[in-house]
């Protein structure tokens, strides 16, 4: 086997290489001598450091040794902590060459069309609780209505545990009793153009700040907005700080051409909570019957707003997933769509590049604001984005902040970034890269760039995680075919194929795209969609790494 196919240095300028496999100490790759075993996914030094020495990764500063590092020796955590350049505003003009998108010249995606929005890939109702007091209302709501409508889904484990019970009571063995594929199958609804309703349970809207129900409300308008959502039930008791009236003032302020219904009942204005369920459920029977009326049609791939995000990340997403990723928003992009890169936590040591890839010294100037807030919010707690890498990426080789950002940057592509937003603002502009604020929690981060309008999520993975969210179709992407096998039943895509050789970073970008396109068809169905992976949580804006 080459050098080519066991390891990677992924920059030039790069003082660690990447093991794409197991190697071991005394094997001679890339003109070194290995000191010790290296486990794939993990680095190696290719020259000796002295203690204090900065250390590169994709191109820019990841860490400094804290001891001597011999070369062909393991980097992890017993020698290198993290650290990463300063940055600043712009600093200087940024020339990007599109990628030839010409066949995908008029193609289209059969998705749901929208007045007062871009198209949806999905077409869903939703019903929202304004503070978690109507969570028991909203958990009755969900249990008639889904039931009714032919959305429930009895759990294949309940019903397999049922047999074992009945196997165990007669006396038979339990070793030999398989779980079959059927009992995960999708019921066909009574309203076959909505794909469900969605009740979106949260935790929050009283207790916290003033600052906290402002910020849920702006999120709740999002999704009441969002392209895949058709029209909302809002229940509200009435004395909390997430008030109705806030509610409004942000669906004015941000979403002002909003035409879908909206049907807000107040719990504490109703003559009893028999009266307000009972007109809470016909409004919204009477909403998913008009919203089946809408059907798919031909929509400009412009209209897709595709966020990209990672968890459960390893040493490889920095180098299949999250580049393979990158090619298909540089795609989306030159199509005159939008790709969004959020997650601020793992931008962090990659400032500098995002700066300058801002159209104006503005964007770059409130990417610069918000980067510096939120860590230091993180330091004020004791804390810090040195902190976000989890025990998994640690043990999989992303032994700092600044090396796991570096490859998590790569999702965002090449393109210019043409907006900078914070948390809840909507997504609005085109044919180039967003940058949104959200914290590095998967779902924090899922649920925050749906709010913003995303209509399809790209998420890799290393490790595995069935994160998905009520309303945007969330294609997991694994970074190597070893995950792919062995979770087939919560991944979609695999670029192990980048690792082994098989086939390159753009030709995985171009599949992953023709996979895109038809998931906001409606033609393929994503594993989070099919096993009802609905995570939603709201951000609290302290701090979340």
């Amino acid at each position: 086997m080459s050098d080519s196919l066991l390891t990677l240095r992924v920059h030039p300028a790069d003082d660690l290489i990447v093991a794409l496999r197991d190697l071991r100490a005394g094997q001679a790759v890339d003109g070194l001598t290995l000191c010790e075993d290296i486990a794939a996914k993990h680095k190696f030094a290719s020259r000796d450091f002295a203690q204090g020495e900065l250390v590169k990764m994709y191109g820019v500063i990841v860490g400094r040794t804290t001891r001597p590092i011999a070369a062909g020796a393991l980097a992890h955590t017993h020698n290198l902590r993290h650290e990463t350049s300063e940055f600043t505003g712009k600093q200087g003009a940024y020339a990007w060459t599109p990628p030839d998108v010409s066949r995908w010249s008029g193609r289209t995606f059969q998705g749901f069309r929208r007045s007062d929005s871009v198209s949806g890939t999905a077409n869903h109702w939703i019903v929202i609780p304004l503070v978690f007091c109507e969570n028991r209302n909203l958990g009755f709501m969900r249990e008639a209505i889904t039931r009714a409508l032919g959305y429930a889904r009895t759990s294949p484990y309940e019903r397999f545990t049922q047999a074992l019970v009945e196997r165990q009571q007669r006396g038979e063995p339990l070793e030999d009793v398989t779980l079959p594929e059927e009992l995960f199958q999708v019921p066909k609804p009574l309203f076959p153009n909505v794909d469900g309703v969605k009740f979106l349970e949260h935790g929050l809207g009283c207790g916290g700040t003033r600052q906290d129900a402002d910020a849920l409300v702006r999120l709740l308008a999002g999704y009441i907005a969002h392209p895949n959502v058709a029209g909302a039930t809002v229940l509200s008791l009435g004395c909390q700080h997430a008030q109705v009236s806030l509610l409004e003032k942000a669906l004015s302020e941000l979403h002002p051409n909003l035409s879908r219904p909206l049907h807000i009942f107040e719990q504490q204005k109703c003559a009893s909570e028999r009266d307000m369920m009972s007109a809470a459920i016909k409004a919204t029977l009477k909403g998913v019957a008009a919203a089946n009326e809408l059907g798919r049609e031909p929509c400009p791939l412009s209209d897709l707003i595709v966020g990209v995000e990672c968890g459960g990340s390893d040493g490889f997403s920095g180098i299949s997933a999250n580049p393979a990723i990158g090619h298909t928003a540089d795609l989306l992009a030159a199509l005159g769509g939008a790709p969004v890169l959020s997650e601020f936590p793992e931008l962090c040591g990659v400032e500098q590049s995002l700066c300058d890839r801002c159209q104006t010294p503005e964007l770059a100037d409130k990417f610069v604001r918000l980067m510096r807030a939120y860590e230091g919010a993180a330091k004020a707690c004791g804390s810090g984005f040195d902190a976000n890498p989890s025990p998994g990426n640690i043990r999989d080789g992303l032994i700092t902040d600044a090396i796991k950002s570096a490859g998590a940057a790569k999702k965002g592509g090449t393109s210019p970034v043409v907006d900078v937003l914070d948390y809840a603002e909507p997504i609005r502009r085109h044919g180039g890269l967003t940058l949104y604020c959200t914290p590095g929690n998967d779902v924090e981060s899922t649920t925050a760039i749906a709010g913003g309008g995303c209509n399809l999520i790209l998420f890799s993975t290393g490790l595995g995680t069935p994160t998905g969210n009520p309303v945007c179709p969330t294609l997991k992407i694994a970074t190597n075919s070893t995950l792919m096998s062995r979770m087939s039943d919560i991944l979609d895509f695999d670029t192990g194929p980048v690792i082994t050789g098989g086939k390159s970073v753009p030709e995985m970008g171009e599949d992953l795209l023709e996979l895109c396109i038809a998931t906001a068809s409606g033609e393929h169905v994503p594993k989070a969609v099919a096993l009802g992976q609905d995570d939603f949580l709201p951000w609290k804006r302290g701090v979340s790494l």
